[in-house]
């Protein structure tokens, strides 16, 4: 996928999770962007930083002493090759494991 392709499907991607997790309540999810940086405070003090990272086609999640790289796959989800896991259901899982907020994304 050539950049301007990655860089519209990243940006499209953060900003329906910004879109969807901006309708939670702020005590228990608070959502902020900067310079195309997703950033969740979670209610049990969890931090949560998403991100598209060019160079890599990816897109990045660390939380909780973890790190995910997702790639973008053809029918649209992001995936991490190494592990399986997709973007967003292991976003809606972390999510329900720490603040028992359940999401639809």
């Amino acid at each position: 996928m050539d950049d301007p392709g990655f860089d519209s499907r990243a940006h499209a991607e953060l900003t329906y999770l910004e879109e969807r997790l901006g309708e939670l309540d702020p005590d228990q999810v608070e959502v902020s962007t900067s310079a195309g940086v997703l950033k969740l405070d979670l209610s049990d003090g969890t931090k949560v930083v998403i991100n598209s990272h060019r160079a890599a086609g990816q897109i990045w999640m660390a939380a909780v002493a973890t790190a995910w790289h997702f790639d973008p796959l053809a029918d649209g989800r992001w995936v991490a090759a190494r592990t399986g896991d997709e973007l967003r259901p292991t976003l809606v899982r972390l999510l329900r494991e720490r603040t028992g907020v359940d999401v639809a994304l």
